[in-house]
C-alpha cells in the first residue's frame, strides 16, 4: 500500500495539518470517546482539511485521552483527499502505526516523529536525551519509510524549553541537518511552550532551511502568550508552506507546564483568507464545528473568530 502524501505532492499556496483531535484533546481532562472524535474528524474533513493528526501511539497511561487511538483510526473514512497522521514518540509507536494498515486497512499515512531540542524536556516528555532521540528517531524514520509512511518528524521546544530556558540556534539546526540525513520529508519547528516572537520564528526558519535544503518545512506555534498567530505569519512569509493549527485553539502539554492551546484553525484561516493566501478550508464551516464541538466540551472554546464570526467586507489595497 503506498502512502496519500508522496514528498514531492503539490500543495495548495498554505497548507494546514489540522491538530485538534490530537494535540488538541490530549490535555482535556474528560475523556471525549471514540464516536465523538471520528464525528469531530469527520467534520473536519467536511470543512476542507486534507492533513491531519488523528492519534498519539503512546502509553494510555500517561495520556489517557489517547487511549484509543487504534479504534478511531479503524473508524475514519477512507478518503483519498486526506492524509491521515500518527503521533510516534519511539519505534513502538512507529511499529503500531504500521499495524494500523496491516491485512489490506487504510490505516494512518504519516508517521509524526518527535525529537526534543531540549534534554530535560526530552527525558520528561520521551525519557531520552538530545543525543538518544536522535538515535530513535534515524531508528524510526528508517522503519516509517521502509513501511510505506511518510517519514516527518516534528522537533519540539525548538524556540524554549520550560526547564531549560533558552534553546540555542545552532542546536535546532544540528537537529534538522541530522534528520535530513536521516530521510525526513518534512521537518516541523514546534514553539511547544508559545515562548516565540516572529523575528525569532523568520532568524530560525532561515537557519533550518540552509542547513536542510529541499526537505518541506513545517510551523507548530502554541499561543500561551499571544503571539501565535503573528509567528504563523513570521513563518509563511519566510516561506513556511505548511502549519499547524488546532479547531477552536484547543491543546497544551500534558509535560511542559503552563503550555496552553494551540493557534487556533478558524483564526489562521481567517488571517490567510484576508491576506488572500489559499489554504482550501472553509471557514464558515469551520465555525460551524467549533460551535457543535463546545456542545461535546460543555464549553467554550479560545478561538476569538469563532466568538465574533467571520468579517466578509472587502479587503484594502
Amino acid at each position: 500500500m503506498t502512502s496519500r502524501l508522496h514528498s514531492a505532492a503539490p500543495l495548495p499556496p498554505l497548507c494546514i495539518v489540522e491538530v485538534g483531535a490530537r494535540d488538541g484533546l490530549q490535555n482535556e481532562k474528560e475523556v471525549i470517546g471514540t464516536s465523538g472524535k471520528l464525528e469531530l474528524l469527520t467534520r473536519l474533513i467536511d470543512s476542507g482539511v486534507r492533513r491531519v493528526e488523528v492519534a498519539s501511539f503512546v502509553n494510555p497511561a500517561r495520556v489517557p485521552q489517547m487511549a484509543d487511538g487504534e479504534a478511531v483510526i479503524a473508524g475514519l473514512p477512507d478518503d483519498p483527499r486526506v492524509s491521515y497522521i500518527g503521533l510516534c514518540l519511539n519505534k513502538r509507536g512507529v511499529l503500531r502505526a504500521l499495524a494500523t494498515r496491516e491485512g489490506g486497512r487504510r490505516g494512518v499515512d504519516e508517521a509524526g516523529c518527535v525529537l526534543v531540542a531540549s534534554d530535560t524536556f526530552g527525558q520528561k516528555n520521551q525519557g531520552q536525551t538530545i543525543e538518544e532521540g536522535i538515535v530513535q528517531n534515524r531508528e524510526m524514520l528508517k522503519l516509517a519509510a521502509e513501511g510505506g509512511l511518510v517519514p516527518q518528524v516534528t522537533i519540539s521546544a525548538a524556540f524554549g524549553c520550560p526547564f531549560e530556558g533558552h534553546v540555542p540556534p545552532g542546536t535546532v539546526v544540528h537537529l534538522a541537518r541530522e534528520m535530513a540525513d536521516a530521510g525526513a520529508v518534512e521537518i516541523a519547528l514546534a514553539d511547544t511552550i508559545g515562548v516565540a516572537v516572529p523575528a525569532q520564528v523568520e532568524e530560525l526558519f532561515g537557519l533550518v532551511r540552509a542547513a536542510a535544503p529541499g526537505v518541506r518545512l513545517r510551523a507548530h506555534f502554541h499561543n500561551t502568550r499571544g503571539t501565535g498567530i503573528a509567528n504563523a505569519w513570521a513563518a509563511f512569509s519566510a516561506g513556511v508552506t505548511v502549519l499547524d493549527s488546532s479547531l477552536g485553539g484547543l491543546g497544551g502539554c500534558p509535560f511542559a507546564p503552563r503550555a496552553t492551546g494551540n493557534i487556533s484553525t478558524e483564526e489562521l484561516v481567517y488571517l490567510m483568507d484576508r491576506s488572500g493566501v489559499s489554504t482550501g478550508l472553509d471557514i464558515e464551516a469551520l465555525i460551524g464545528v467549533n460551535h457543535w464541538f463546545e456542545t461535546v466540551l460543555g464549553r467554550q472554546m479560545p478561538s476569538l473568530v469563532a466568538r465574533a464570526g467571520n468579517y466578509t467586507g472587502a479587503r484594502t489595497a
